[in-house]
């Protein structure tokens, strides 16, 4: 697929443009030291993470081709769609499934093992082989490369790319320090693979976003601030020696995949000093201008000093979650102190001192931080400073997405995915589960947002061990996440939620279009090149065969049961 180099003011979304490279197809993986499985497959029922692993290095051929307790090694299977036309779909899974979990308990969240090469990249000269036209997941089997038939007969999914919703701008993660310890634990090949499998577009998700905390996140491996000197309103001691340590390398390797990754960050608390608590967690931010003219400063000099690492912030959100107090580093801000402060101070500062970098009014989260959204947005000098909002969690259980996309005419952006094991409904507070069962929670949360025509996407935690607990000790939350580090073996684990993600995430393009669907789970765009995506999911138990019509084409593929399909069709 030609990629197109999405223009920030042709969209007129200056944070959201980007040049994409051009996707190849991810072929089979070899093993790290070259092991490799051939047979029929038939897929587990494992439901947990596949684990990036080191082999025996022997080549194994089974008869059954099952791939239960196989540690690395590549499969190659055989899929046949019965009942389509009669269509046989040859699959390569870019992962050996395997049913053993780290403790041998099979359908508990078990490991299975995927190798740790490149993939879909030429190392003879060859050209790259072009992309594919049907990828499909399903417990047990993730990431599964087949083959359509052109056939005929009445569509389960039809495309009409002619309904059109909201431009598309991109997908994308946060940094947060726990990442980049857990990612120390695997070797220096885990750890850039790691990199791949989350920013390029051949061998990964392909995300073009980052998200950045400014001082320390629940994630943060403690609590600090980047100006800890109390009432230093002038920032003479401020400074980002402690994201040198872990943030900043996490992301230098994201950029050594991806150079040109649009950055945008958001404090979890100020320094204690700005809050009338004088601590991290939870408090209120001061109103007074002095702490106001002192906070805008601190985010100036953020960007400032990040520039001269190489990192580029192209958007400011000036407070994660404001409506929520936590035990762990947050801040409450009122609607009047939020939009004073965008009004007469980080609006005003950013325009004169840092013209290029953007000021978003984000991260709302708590359905009552609509208050903020309609004081700061009925403020004509607060709103002309705003270029754009970023929504999580309860504030798209409604409408708001829709509603401000058409109200204020800006770019919306679901800025935290959520992370499922939730306390409140009797979650392990022990270790994040990362099963088959998250991934289809995931599912559900792309198509509530994305319906609700969201122009990004964000996801929580790229990376964390296999425990996955924050900073807060009050209410013991272990969170899931896209890749997760097993500390004590030292191996890279892919969840089936990173799989959801890639789903969507390496074939819709950066300049996309949202378009209509008929019938079935499903959602489509069209890409800047013509080509359509669409990406379906069946909540069936079975497999379901499944007859897709785009683009003046009738399409016969077969989608694992409670898995997904993503037809790549370029016509």
């Amino acid at each position: 697929m030609n990629r197109a180099l999405v223009s920030i003011y042709a969209l007129g979304l200056s944070f959201f443009g980007m040049a994409c490279s051009e996707a190849e197809s991810p072929s089979t993986p070899e093993s790290t030291n070259g092991a490799s499985t051939t047979g029929n497959t038939t897929g587990s029922s494992a439901a947990g993470p596949t684990t990036a692993s080191n082999v025996a290095g022997t080549s194994n051929t089974s008869s059954s081709g099952t791939s239960s307790g196989v540690q690395g090694a590549v499969t190659t299977a055989s899929v046949t769609s019965g009942g389509v036309g009669g269509a046989t779909a040859t699959a390569t899974s870019a992962v050996t499934n395997a049913a053993n979990s780290s403790n041998g308990t099979t359908g508990a969240g078990g490991d299975s093992a995927v190798s740790t090469s490149d993939s879909g990249t030429s190392t003879t000269g060859a050209p790259p082989e072009p992309e594919p036209t049907l990828i499909t997941s399903g417990p047990g089997a993730y990431w599964m490369v087949g083959e359509v038939t052109e056939g005929s007969g009445a569509a389960t999914v039809t495309v009409n790319d002619t309904q059109t919703y909201q431009n598309w701008i991109g997908f994308g993660g946060t940094f947060n320090e726990m990442g980049w310890d857990a990612l120390k634990e695997v070797s220096a090949e885990d750890r850039d693979r790691a990199m791949r499998l989350l920013f390029d577009k051949t061998e990964g998700i392909g995300f073009t976003h980052g998200r950045i905390p400014v001082g320390s996140s629940d994630y943060g491996l403690n609590r600090y601030s980047l100006a800890e000197t109390p009432n230093d309103y002038e920032m003479e001691n401020f400074s980002i020696d402690r994201d040198r340590q872990d943030l900043i390398p996490y992301i230098h390797a994201a950029l050594a995949v991806n150079p040109n990754i649009k950055f945008w960050a958001s404090p979890w608390s100020p320094p204690p000093w700005m809050k009338d608590n004088n601590a991290f967690d939870r408090g209120n931010m001061k109103g007074d201008d002095q702490t106001l003219d002192a906070h805008a400063l601190y985010l100036a000099r953020f960007v400032e000093e990040y520039a001269t690492e190489g990192i580029i912030i192209e958007a400011i959100h000036p407070q994660n979650e404001p409506g929520y107090p936590q035990d762990y580093p947050s801040c409450l801000w009122s609607a009047s102190v939020m939009t004073d402060y965008i009004a007469n101070h980080i609006g005003p500062l950013f325009a004169q001192r840092l013209p290029d970098t953007e000021v978003w009014l984000g991260t709302m989260s708590n359905p009552d931080d609509a208050n903020i959204v309609s004081a700061v947005m009925g403020n004509a000098t607060a709103r002309g400073f705003v270029k754009g909002i970023a929504l999580q969690w309860g504030m798209g259980d409604g409408n708001l997405p829709s509603q401000y996309a058409t109200q204020y005419q800006l770019p919306i952006m679901q800025s935290e995915h959520k992370c499922g094991n939730y306390p409140w409904a009797g979650g392990n507070a022990n270790m994040a589960p990362n099963d088959h069962a998250y991934a289809e929670e995931s599912w559900g949360f792309f198509k509530n947002w994305i319906g609700k025509n969201v122009n990004s996407y964000m996801a929580w935690n790229m990376v964390l061990d296999t425990i996955g607990r924050s900073l807060d000790t009050v209410r013991p939350w272990a969170q899931n996440a896209l890749l997760t580090v097993d500390r004590n073996s030292g191996t890279l684990n892919l969840t089936p939620t990173y799989h959801v993600f890639r789903h969507l995430g390496q074939y819709v393009e950066p300049g996309a279009v949202r378009v209509g669907t008929q019938g079935g789970d499903a959602l489509a765009f069209k890409n800047p090149d013509g080509s359509i995506v669409t990406v379906m999911f069946n909540q069936s138990q079975q497999a379901a065969d499944t007859t897709l019509s785009v683009a003046g084409a009738t399409l016969q593929f077969s989608i694992p049961g409670r898995g997904w399909a993503t037809v790549n069709w370029q016509g």
